[in-house]
This record gives C-alpha cells, sequence and structure tokens, in this order.
C-alpha cells in the first residue's frame, strides 16, 4: 500500500486575545478535554435512540431516495459490522447499496486493515462501475476519510458521524482503549496533522453538542467548497439511530454526482439544526 503524504492543517486565522468565533470553521486543537462525566451518563439515552429511530421508519418513505448507489459503512472502535446493521437496513429501504467493511472487529489500524479497506473499496467500484459513497461511524470516519484521499476517483462523497478527526486526540473518552487495541500513540503529530485535511471529495461531518464520547469540536472541519458540519442533538452512541442523523444522512447521499450543495437549514429545518459554531 503506498504511503499517504505528508499533509500541512490549514492555517488559523489570527483574531484578538480572548475573543470568541460564534461560527468557527475549525476545531481548537489545544485546551480541549473530553466530554463532561454528565454528558458520558447520558449517553444511555441512545437506547431511547434506537427506539425513536425504529418509530420513524413509517416516515422512511418521505425522505430523499437514492440512486442505487453503493456505499460502504465503517463500524466505530471496537465493533463491527453488526453494530451498522440497523444503519444499512435503513439506506437499503431508501434505494442504496449497502455494504459492511468485512474487516471484523475494528481495533484500529492494524497490520492489512488498511489494505483490505483499499481492496474493499476496488471490489465495490469494479462490481458496480461507478463511485461509491463512504460513511463511518466514529474512529471509522477516520477510515473513511484517509480512504477517500488514497482513492478519490473511486469515492463519491464521504460522511462521518462524530469521527474524532480534529482537536486534541485525548479529547474523548476512548483514547486509552484504542491504544490498548492497535498499540499506536493517539498523539503522534504527524498522523494528527493529516487527519485534520479534508478529502478531495464532497465530505460531511455530523456531530452532536452533547456527545459523551468525542468532544464535539473534534469533529468539526475546515469549511471549503466541498466540506462542511452539520450539528445534530444525538448521543455518540445513537448517532446510528437517530431520527435527525437519518435524516440528514438521506439528504447528503440524495445529492446527484457532481452536484453537491451544502446541507440546507432553512424552513422547518432550522427547528432541528443548528447553525455550526463554537457558541
Amino acid at each position: 500500500m503506498p504511503a499517504l503524504k505528508k499533509i500541512t492543517a490549514p492555517r488559523r486565522p489570527s483574531r484578538p486575545r480572548g475573543a470568541k468565533s460564534s461560527n468557527a470553521t475549525f476545531a481548537e486543537p489545544l485546551s480541549l478535554r473530553p466530554p463532561s462525566w454528565l454528558l458520558l451518563a447520558l449517553e444511555g439515552r441512545a437506547f431511547a435512540e434506537f427506539w425513536a429511530g425504529v418509530l420513524s421508519v413509517p416516515l422512511i418513505n418521505r425522505l430523499p431516495r437514492g440512486d442505487g448507489q453503493a456505499v460502504l459503512v465503517f463500524p466505530g472502535l471496537a465493533s463491527g459490522d453488526l453494530s451498522t446493521w440497523v444503519l444499512r437496513k435503513f439506506l437499503s429501504k431508501l434505494g442504496y447499496l449497502p455494504y459492511g467493511w468485512k474487516q471484523g472487529f475494528n481495533a484500529g489500524p492494524r497490520h492489512g486493515v488498511l489494505a483490505g479497506c483499499k481492496e474493499r473499496i476496488e471490489e465495490l467500484h469494479a462490481l458496480h462501475g461507478r463511485k461509491i459513497s463512504l460513511v463511518g461511524w466514529s474512529l471509522g470516519g477516520l477510515y473513511a476519510r484517509e480512504m477517500a484521499k488514497l482513492m478519490p476517483e473511486m469515492v463519491r462523497q464521504v460522511v462521518t458521524l462524530g469521527s474524532p478527526f480534529a482537536g486534541d486526540p485525548h479529547a474523548n473518552h476512548a483514547w486509552r482503549v484504542f491504544e490498548l487495541l492497535c498499540r499506536h500513540r493517539v498523539d503522534d503529530p504527524h498522523l494528527h496533522e493529516r487527519l485534520r485535511e479534508a478529502p478531495p471529495v464532497p465530505t460531511t461531518s455530523i456531530y452532536s453538542k452533547s456527545d459523551g464520547i468525542v468532544a464535539w469540536q473534534c469533529s468539526v472541519q475546515a469549511l471549503g467548497s466541498q466540506s462542511e458540519n452539520v450539528e445534530v442533538p444525538s448521543s455518540h452512541f445513537g448517532l446510528g439511530f437517530n431520527p435527525l442523523v437519518l435524516y440528514a444522512l438521506a439528504d447528503r447521499l440524495s445529492l446527484q454526482e457532481g452536484r453537491w450543495k451544502p446541507f440546507a437549514r432553512d424552513g422547518l429545518r432550522s427547528l432541528f439544526f443548528d447553525t455550526p459554531g463554537f457558541d
């Protein structure tokens, strides 16, 4: 597998000391801490979000539908394809062809895993004869972003759910598990610098300020002509079931290839989706 190029992180715009930005376009890399213990305890609401997603199934016909494109879904840390089964069933009912990553238990970037992801994308691209979309939950979103950087000619767009690609790599409650499972340090400066850079394809980061696992600032990417952030009210473990997340995901994946545009927050959407910022 070819070596990844070192990518320079976007330069942070200067502002007076103590000033706040209400519509920042990047994640603050310093002085971040993991979510509070209260938010961590509130992750238990993921159970309710699961049932909310199930009960919203009758409304699925009102959501934007797909055009039969293939969607590869990457699971989070310490989970596998079973954890994304509901999400993939949802996409299937909307007219997509969803696939699991088939790399087993996600224990981080162990030997052979990245090569396996590359082969999986090549396989699906050849099978369908068109670009595929990548969806990644938490750590799975880092795989999706990196694969899109390596193979942009095969990727239609990327959508991540609560993925910690920016900010302080210790600003989450999973970094110790990550280091234990994959035997890699999370604070490798070269790795972290590369992860911050958005892929050269349309990329949407869906995140929640009430995420109890990952500090939300770590899931905010620099805005660009093809990169955006969508804020939702959700737990981290509920991102794969929360009805608002599913709505935003359906909206993003339904965009025609070559006609990407930012997520609109007009009309009724303004009641449920906030404009991302650091307020």
